[in-house]
């Protein structure tokens, strides 16, 4: 298990590249499987979960070229479905949660897919009914194997019909529009994930030849196709990432220039941390963090206490609240930070109270965090990294604090983080790997 050594305290400055998005290279990887054309994909970050799910599509009989350090060209004209029984599929599904979207593509081309119940962050209860029962609707015939925890899918040919999601579900999204596009007919999805990320699969799906209409809103209308064909991708910057370095800036009073942020598809997350007092410039796709002292957070018209919540695209991302959260600690003012998704992703913040920040866990789902205003500091511990986002959440808190910190069990934020210790030594930071 490798550790981080912190040495906090430090300012930082200078020009950082966010990498491509993780959460939209899990889907779009996913999709070369649905033709036995090439397809090129450029800025693909090379971070542990999207290098497994290449390995995994290599396994199955995808050909895999790398064309340069961030381009990739895939060809899956020869699939191994022999492959689906293995003991080395097994490991590898499990090992990310994101290799459940190899399901819509090799059950809307090939008729049948499986899958073991895949791994991921534990961040509690994250179902994948929506997926399921998507793919039912379309004609799919389900199976669910409690023993082994495998689903199964097969259908002969995949009908296009209407289906009202019960959760606008990214991932589900995502895997039924893959299985509708080579269904026959017209399916609609209502309720769907509108995301950037979902947008740029459309796109993607679209360049191949299929036919979706809606893209941007949460009605999508897909007119299925006989095939699709190959075609070129480039990746969005990562949100996450871009959201990150903004908390960091401010946290750490450092002048930090983030650039090629699509500012457009950022949706409302320069606005939240506006509101947390950050102040930052736009130089044309560039985001400018002056270095502050200090930062204010702002509260409602009527002087009541600033609520951060997460919700469904356009709302705030769930992934960037657990940095929300620490950059609050030292704020001026209080904030409520209220994670509705999921039920276990504020369980680090003890780690935090350590380090002397002034938190009220009121349940699982909220905090309320007294800023400090950059009076009393946070200290250097010793702490483990329990999921991608707390683990860099708390990375930053290291970053800002007096002293030496330690945090173990990194190779959770290199699931979701390429070299975040070396690009941020490059503006001044003190991280060192054990």
């Amino acid at each position: 298990m490798a550790s981080f050594e912190v040495i906090g305290g430090n300012k930082l400055r200078g020009d950082i590249y966010p990498q491509g998005a993780k959460n939209e290279a899990l889907q779009i990887l996913c999709a070369v499987l649905l033709t036995a054309e090439p397809v090129t994909i450029s800025n693909i970050p090379d971070i542990r979960d999207v290098n497994k799910l290449i390995e995994l599509l290599s396994d199955l009989g995808v050909a895999v070229e790398r064309v340069s350090a961030d381009t990739y060209t895939f060809r899956a004209d020869n699939i191994d479905l022999d492959y689906l029984e293995t003991d080395s599929f097994v490991e590898h599904g499990r090992a990310i949660r994101g290799s459940v979207m190899i399901v819509g593509p090799m059950l809307a081309r090939f008729g049948k897919a499986k899958m073991p119940k895949p791994g991921g962050d534990k961040i509690g209860r994250r179902r994948l009914d929506t997926h399921f029962i998507g793919f039912e609707k379309l004609g799919a015939r389900f199976e669910y194997d409690s023993e082994d925890s495998f689903y199964t899918v097969t259908a002969e040919r995949l009908q296009g019909t209407y289906m009202l999601l019960d959760e606008a579900s990214v991932t589900g999204t995502a895997n039924i529009l893959m299985a509708a596009v080579l269904a026959e007919g017209t399916t609609t999805i209502y309720n769907a994930a509108c995301e950037p990320y979902v947008q740029q699969l459309c796109r993607m799906l679209n360049r191949m030849g299929a036919r979706i209409s809606g893209i941007g809103s949460n009605l999508l209308v897909i007119e299925g196709v006989e095939k699709l064909g190959g075609t070129e991708h480039r990746m969005l910057p990562d949100m996450i990432e871009i959201g990150s370095f903004i908390g960091l800036a401010a946290m750490t009073g450092s002048e930090i220039t983030i650039k090629n942020c699509q500012i457009p598809e950022l949706g409302l997350i320069p606005d939240t941390f506006q509101r947390l007092g950050i102040k930052m410039e736009f130089r044309g796709d560039d985001i400018h963090i002056p270095a502050q002292d200090r930062y204010e957070v702002d509260t409602y018209i009527d002087g009541s206490i600033l609520n951060i919540s997460d919700h469904t695209w356009p709302g705030l991302t769930p992934d960037l609240l657990s940095v929300a959260l620490v950059v609050a600690t030292q704020a001026k003012g209080t904030v409520l930070i209220h994670q509705k998704m999921f039920e276990s992703r504020l369980f680090f913040v003890d780690k935090l109270i350590d380090m002397g920040a002034q938190i009220i866990l009121c349940d699982p789902h909220r905090a309320t965090i007294i800023g400090q205003n950059k009076q009393i500091p946070l200290r250097g511990i010793r702490m483990t990294s329990p999921d991608i986002r707390a683990g860099v959440a708390l990375l930053i808190a290291a970053l800002s604090a007096e002293g030496t910190s330690i945090i173990d069990n990194v190779e959770q934020i290199d699931r979701g983080y390429q070299n975040i210790d070396g690009r941020l030594n490059a503006l001044g930071a003190q991280i060192r790997r054990l």
